[in-house]
């Protein structure tokens, strides 16, 4: 794994073995950042990265500038590594929380510019992501959801969606709220 482009660019990533992780590839991560720096200035965002796993996502966003990004994950080995990697690398722009996702949702008070889920291929509530994320107000006015999940389910439907893109397995759907 590594960092695709800005500040960290090639930088590698080598999380152990043992994290319960499926990392987005590089090549899905590229083709990503690529479609959102279409629609997004990396600089100065502060970003939520949910399901944050290995950090791989959460690397990418403050290398390409983000003034905060906040990496959720309930599994104390992956806040850890995300912890270790950050300190390692110098990255005070990340921060980490080891909480259940939904459970962070409910309670935060804080509004992101851009909200990134991947969360486990097997979770049943899947659809519950875009809805509690509206539901809770946690994006600023012009901002993004992107959604990571498997290729049969179908969020087109879903409050503010914005569009479906397929790379190999990965699919992201992204979720745009507008200026009030």
């Amino acid at each position: 794994m590594r960092i695709v482009s800005g500040k960290y660019k090639r930088r590698i990533i080598a999380p152990p073995n043992n994290l319960p992780v499926r990392p987005t590839t590089d090549m899905a991560k590229e083709s990503l950042f690529n479609i959102m720096g279409n629609h997004v200035d990396f600089r100065e965002k502060n970003v939520l990265d949910l399901f944050a796993g290995t950090g791989n996502i959460s690397y990418e966003f403050v290398s390409r500038g983000c003034s905060s990004v906040t990496a959720v994950d309930q599994d104390f080995g992956c806040v850890k590594f995300i912890n270790e990697t950050a300190q390692k690398l110098e990255m005070p722009e990340l921060s980490v929380i080891k909480q259940d996702v939904f459970k962070f949702m409910s309670m935060s008070k804080r509004r992101f510019d851009i909200i990134f889920a991947d969360p486990p291929y097997m979770l049943e509530n899947i659809i519950d992501i875009s809805n509690k994320v509206f539901e809770y107000d946690l994006l600023n006015p012009d901002g993004w959801l992107i959604i990571e999940h498997p290729g049969e389910l179908d969020l087109s439907k879903e409050l503010n969606f914005h569009e479906h893109r397929k790379y190999g397995r990965v699919n992201f759907s992204f979720f745009h709220k507008a200026i009030d």
